[in-house]
């Protein structure tokens, strides 16, 4: 794009927002004829995608600022009027807001809930930040036929982010987000309203605690030995930190209310949108935890706890046996709690005749067999929780299998059906519960895990992220996927490539046979490819849906022989580093 075009696109902007300080932000930068920064800020809109809206905080058509979110907010408000005209004819419609500690949170939230309102529909908006389980909670609870949460979850400072809801309290998928897309492109002129004047028509209504009490009794009805914890609760000793996003309110509501001790990361308990005492608030990064540990190796806690800005995700740290915190990854926590769920249903009489749980396709295959073990299926949807929670809903509908759990790799889980989001406070009070019960019986959890090891074989996972940045970054990681979709690669990692799985295409492909071509169509398209290796590893690549990255998964077993776990250990970690080379190789890292 060149200068004039560029100036031209700013000069549009400024007249249009409204916000003194992003407006300024463009204002300088043309002064100071910063091209390239305008450039970036301008060469395109930031997408609203399938997951909603994401992107660096800062003035321009490409950031996240109040123009931005208000536009997208008309689409979805003009989407709504359309998807429900018996409801927009009686101004029947409803939405819930809710946002977290990020900064500009409470500002993008307030005006989008305002545009809806504009827009005839009444806005439910959360009087102070809020995590999004509670959001897809307070949907379903209110009756809302739409919700928005501000957030970016656990990346850096500068982002924020937008995603959006359906009536049934999940994030969007086809055709309504298709639909919502199209609008948002669709949006010219932007209907707005006065705060006062949407209180006083009724458009604008202020919650907290007709959702908060309702909320927590929910996390707290689904714990399974509420006698146990009774008895023995001060046995349990907790870590917490909610990395200085939404968490605390509501775990230390919970958690204390039901007498265990929680010890919250004092630096790290409060929001605060600059995280100043991590780079990334991601509860999967071991720099995030560092405060956590070392509070928890001072206290003695039994678990360390961690919850990501919105509160979604979770993350824990146990004692090892030698005297440290052995940090447990998201597809280990989720094969635990799946495992305590699945028990304590058989041990309390509520285990469905037909039950199933729910993960994503780049979730360690360990859960599938540790399902089987129970009697119960193990069912993979798309990456996602809106894909988990979508599975969930046509259960439901069919009346069988009956989903009594979700999870993915990525930390995500979900104990209830009240929710249709990942929820990191109610997983943190079944995690607590989960743990004082392996106590009880005279075990950790890594001593639980073992046992599980030697049930389903050892399973270890890798993630690789690469990232894209820039105006080139689609069109390189478009070139990546259309190789490896082209030309799948016969071996990797010394490993046989027995076949792939092509997502979009729907189709398998065998890399020693081309000409073998199979249609399989069990999942939504989507750009995909899984390679699945003679050994029984599975390698995953995909690009993400709200960064400019390319994510690698590989999910590698070894039987537990008689070597023990140390061998399998080390067996899986040669196969991944093996196939960590030739990805990289691959991809030119």
């Amino acid at each position: 794009m060149d200068k004039d075009a560029v100036l031209a696109r700013a000069k549009t902007y400024i007249a249009k927002e409204k916000d003194p300080s992003f407006r300024g932000e463009v204002e300088k930068l043309i002064a100071s004829e910063d091209w390239d920064e305008l450039a970036d800020r301008f060469y395109q809109n930031l997408e609203f995608g399938t997951g909603g809206l994401r992107g660096v905080i800062g003035g321009g058509y490409n950031r996240m600022n109040t123009l931005v979110v208000k536009s997208a907010t008309q689409g979805l408000a003009a989407y709504l009027l359309n998807a429900f005209p018996d409801k927009a004819a009686e101004g029947t419609l409803k939405a819930a807001v809710a946002f977290d500690s990020r900064r500009y949170s409470a500002q993008f939230a307030e005006a989008a809930a305002l545009i809806l309102a504009a827009n005839g529909i009444r806005a439910y908006l959360f009087s102070a930040l809020r995590p999004t389980p509670e959001l897809s909670f307070a949907i379903r609870t209110l009756g809302c036929d739409t919700g928005i949460v501000v957030t970016a979850s656990h990346n850096p400072a500068q982002y924020n982010g937008y995603k959006a809801y359906w009536n049934d309290g999940s994030q969007v998928i086809p055709p309504h987000d298709e639909g919502i897309i199209r609008e948002v492109n669709a949006v010219t002129d932007i209907k707005e309203i006065e705060r006062e004047t949407a209180l006083a028509k009724g458009l604008l209504k202020i919650i907290d605690k007709e959702i908060d009490e309702p909320y927590q009794d929910m996390v707290r009805r689904r714990l399974f030995r509420p006698q146990l914890i009774k008895e023995k609760a001060g046995e349990v000793k907790i870590v917490y930190t909610p990395l200085h996003g939404t968490g605390a309110f509501h775990v230390e509501a919970v958690l204390g209310s039901l007498g265990l001790k929680v010890i919250t990361v004092p630096e790290q308990r409060e929001g605060d949108g600059e995280f100043p005492t991590v780079s990334f608030p991601n509860p999967e990064e071991a720099p995030a935890l560092k405060l956590a540990l070392e509070l928890g190796k001072k206290t003695g806690a039994d678990v360390v706890m961690a919850t990501d800005p919105d509160a979604d995700r979770l993350g824990i740290a146990v004692p090892d046996r030698e005297g440290d915190f052995a940090l447990v990854t998201g597809n280990q926590l989720g094969t635990l709690l799946a495992d305590y769920i699945f028990l304590s249903r058989k041990e309390t009489g509520t285990m469905p005749e037909k039950a199933a749980m729910v993960n994503s396709i780049v979730t360690t295959g360990m859960q599938k067999l540790l399902a089987q073990s129970y009697g119960a299926e193990c069912v993979e949807c798309l990456t996602g929780f809106k894909w988990i929670a979508d599975v969930w809903r046509k259960s439901e509908a069919a009346g069988s299998p009956v989903v009594v759990y979700g999870t993915e790799e990525s930390y995500g889980y979900l104990v209830e059906n009240e929710v249709r989001d990942k929820d990191g406070v109610s997983a943190a009070a079944l995690t607590a519960e989960m743990t004082l019960y392996w106590r009880s019986k005279g075990k950790s959890l890594l001593d639980r895990l073992d046992e599980l090891y030697h049930i389903t074989g050892y399973w270890q996972e890798m993630g690789i992220s690469k990232y894209f940045k820039g105006p080139q970054g689609p069109a390189i990681m478009k070139g990546i996927m259309e190789n490896y979709r082209k030309s799948p690669p016969p071996v990797l990692g010394g490993i046989e490539v027995e076949k792939v799985r092509d997502v979009l295409d729907s189709v398998w492909k065998y890399p020693a046979n081309p000409s073998r071509v199979e249609a399989v169509e069990n999942l939504p398209k989507s750009d995909v490819l899984q390679f699945y290796l003679k050994d029984g590893t599975v390698v995953s690549a995909r690009p993400s849906g709200t960064e400019p990255k390319i994510k690698f998964y590989a999910s590698c077993r070894a039987e537990v022989g008689p070597g023990g776990l140390g061998a399998a250990k080390e067996e899986a970690a040669e196969k991944l580093a093996a196939i960590k080379r030739d990805i990289a190789k691959a991809i030119g890292d």
